[in-house]
């Protein structure tokens, strides 16, 4: 698979669960952990007993898919089965594939207790829990339904947590569940990525598109950009904006069908489409190697939420640009950013002061005057 060497957190996780650890993992983004937890979890189940061993809890469609996609490629030689359990799939295609047999069982909390209503899952046999971005999980509501689908989990088993911050709701569930955890950290509390350079503009509202635009245009500089809007209707209207200057974009937010939300996605990740505007259902857990920038088109609401969206470029050693709009009521969130990043947020260069000689650059009493 490409891997010569651990990353920190591989090389503390891995030892741990193979020797059958309980363990609270934080780290930041795109920092391998899905390996971390995989590795040792494929080492762990038997393909000879067609009952499922595992499960991995995660609060998305889309994380859930791709934590399955990395568990397949580990297990491919070991003939792991593996299977997907999520809302806006067909229940029938999943029935399929957990009659046929599975080692695990990668789920979103609603749809495995919608099979366990059912009855048709099992999860007397699983002997290893990973409940991934914890925290993202309780964001959504979920602690309920963890808490019911490990109440039919065997009590001797092994549980893993991950998380990228920790809240006190997190330590606590941490607590409730794990025995005697380890607890790994590997970086700071929501820490940006180190490979992330972060920049800002001062923009009226109003020029805000305008700006991108000039940025996001040519695809030499831009190979692939992922743009957050706080709403749904902003990402729709910024995409249709975006196509009328006759950039090709596409929308990924939770009105969208599942079958339209994975053909976008899978056009980005093939590297088909450029330009991806989306809310906060794709700031967490995504992996798409390629992107080169994000950007926030809307200033996030809080520091975790910055950290979360920026992480979905640099991934894995690369490198990428994080470029945030700051309009007229942002400035609070700025200086929030500013404090917990130090010097790493700096203010970026206008277009025109890059491309036109013997243009003055705009001064910040002129951007605050518009």
């Amino acid at each position: 698979m490409g891997y010569s060497e651990p990353t920190p957190i591989q090389e503390q996780v891995v030892p741990l669960v193979r020797n059958g650890r309980d363990l609270v993992g934080q780290a930041q983004t795109g920092t391998g952990k899905t390996a971390a937890f995989g590795i040792p979890l494929i080492e762990k189940v038997d393909p000879s007993i067609g009952l499922p061993q595992a499960l991995v809890l995660t609060p998305t469609r889309e994380l859930a898919k791709q934590v399955h996609g990395e568990i397949a490629r580990l297990g491919k030689y070991r003939n792991i089965q593996a299977v997907t359990v999520y809302g806006g799939q067909a229940m029938s295609r999943q029935l399929t594939a957990l009659e046929r047999g599975v080692q695990v069982i990668v789920a979103t909390p609603g749809r495995l207790m919608d099979h366990m209503y059912r009855g048709t899952v099992d999860l007397n046999s699983v002997s290893i829990v990973v409940l991934d971005e914890a925290d993202q999980m309780l964001d959504i509501g979920f602690a309920e339904d963890i808490e019911y689908i490990l109440k039919y989990v065997p009590k001797p088993r092994q549980t893993l947590l991950f998380s990228a911050t920790m809240p006190g709701p997190i330590r606590s569930l941490a607590h409730r569940y794990l025995r005697n955890p380890e607890w790994i950290r590997t970086g700071g509390d929501a820490e940006p990525v180190e490979q992330v350079a972060q920049v800002y503009y001062e923009v009226a509202t109003e020029d805000r598109t305008p700006l991108l635009y000039e940025l996001i245009q040519d695809p030499n500089e831009v190979a692939q950009c992922l743009i957050f809007r706080r709403t749904k209707i902003g990402v729709d209207r910024l995409v249709s904006e975006l196509r009328r200057r006759r950039l090709a974009a596409e929308a990924i937010h939770g009105d969208m069908s599942q079958g339209q939300r994975e053909a976008v996605m899978n056009s980005f990740r093939s590297g088909k489409l450029r330009i991806l505007v989306a809310t906060n259902v794709a700031a967490r857990g995504l992996d798409i190697p390629a992107v080169s920038h994000v950007v926030n088109y809307d200033m996030p609401s809080n520091l975790e939420e910055y950290v979360h969206r920026i992480g979905r470029t640099a991934r894995m050693g690369r490198t990428g640009t994080a470029v945030t709009f700051v309009s007229e009521w942002d400035f609070d969130m700025l200086d929030a950013i500013h404090a917990h990043t130090g010097g790493d947020l700096q203010p970026g260069r206008w277009p025109h002061e890059r491309d036109a000689e013997g243009v003055e650059p705009v001064t910040e009493t002129q951007v605050a005057a518009v």
